[in-house]
């Protein structure tokens, strides 16, 4: 199903953290700076709403919507939605003049304009294998085969093969780091670093590349609910090290609308978050790629 205004995908074919969403933050940013109505498009996993619905800081939690939601929420509007075509519906009746959905490449139920598959440089495709065997969503060649533009996040030489088959079907390879999206201020340490995304080893690896002085970290599943007795060892283990506490965005999201005086709104309270973006070279020249799509999409 076609959508009435243009639907650019970021997306990827591995199970875990790609850095998809610091990347979908940069471009709906790029392009709101250029004049566009951006509305985000997602399915909220984690949440139990199935929309469409638009999110509502002031009374959606990540229980409700899922925490990448929550995330974006804060640059452009939100749609979540388990069926993508009426999402998208609700977000052009809200408004939308352009839909950036965050995951959805292996979606056929809403055609993209623009789909940007993004894969981890440091781990790649894994041993190469679907799902349950391997950590593939699909086959790399039929991924590519709606691909537009291929990004490589993070350093490594995991992606060079997928890398090569892109450019071998004229598909442009771009790279990326993820990058603070305010130069930090972190005061003298211990910190006590605590994530539960795809790849927390990646949080704690750019603390330390920015020279936080790390006495320990804890590392919970993706998408972690977190519950009285996390919050409570966080705060007694950062008691014991005399550290101050850091998260992700994300992760910070799901401690929104904690009961008050509860351990996990004291560990909201405590803990410093230090928000991402990707840092994209030749932005420039992907940014024009996604205008000249645009440009043909609103010509149909």
């Amino acid at each position: 199903e076609r959508a009435a205004v243009p639907v650019i995908c970021i997306g990827n074919i591995t199970a875990g953290g790609t850095g998809k969403t610091p990347l979908a933050l940069t471009i709906a940013e790029r392009l709101i700076a250029a004049g566009e109505k951006v509305h985000f498009l997602t399915r909220g996993y984690g949440g139990r709403e199935t929309g469409p619905i638009r999110v509502d800081l002031a009374h959606h939690g990540a229980e409700d919507v899922g925490d990448e939601p929550l995330l974006l929420a804060r640059t452009a509007p939100v749609w979540v939605a388990a069926n993508r075509p009426e999402g998208a519906a609700a977000a052009v009746r809200g408004g939308a003049g352009l839909i950036v959905m965050d995951d959805g490449l292996q979606n056929p139920s809403l055609e993209k304009d623009f789909s940007i598959l993004v894969v981890d440089a440091a781990s790649g495709l894994g041993n190469g294998r679907l799902i349950p065997a391997g950590p593939l969503r699909e086959r790399m060649d039929d991924a590519l085969s709606r691909t537009n533009a291929l990004i490589l996040t993070g350093r490594g030489h995991a992606g060079d093969g997928i890398a090569a088959r892109a450019r071998a079907r004229a598909i442009p390879v771009f790279n990326s780091i993820v990058r603070p999206a305010s130069p930090p201020s972190f005061a003298e340490g211990p910190w006590l670093a605590f994530a539960g995304i795809g790849r927390p080893e990646k949080f704690f690896r750019t603390l330390r590349e920015l020279g936080v002085e790390l006495a320990d970290t804890v590392a919970f599943p993706d998408h972690h609910p977190f519950r009285e007795n996390d919050a409570l060892r966080l705060l007694v283990r950062a008691r014991e090290l005399g550290a101050t506490l850091i998260t992700t965005e994300k992760d910070a999201a799901r401690l929104v609308h904690a009961p008050s005086g509860s351990a996990r709104a004291r560990l909201a309270e405590a803990a410093q978050v230090l928000p991402v973006r990707a840092l994209v070279g030749d932005i420039d020249a992907l940014m024009a790629l996604i205008a000249d799509a645009l440009v043909r999409a609103r010509r149909r």
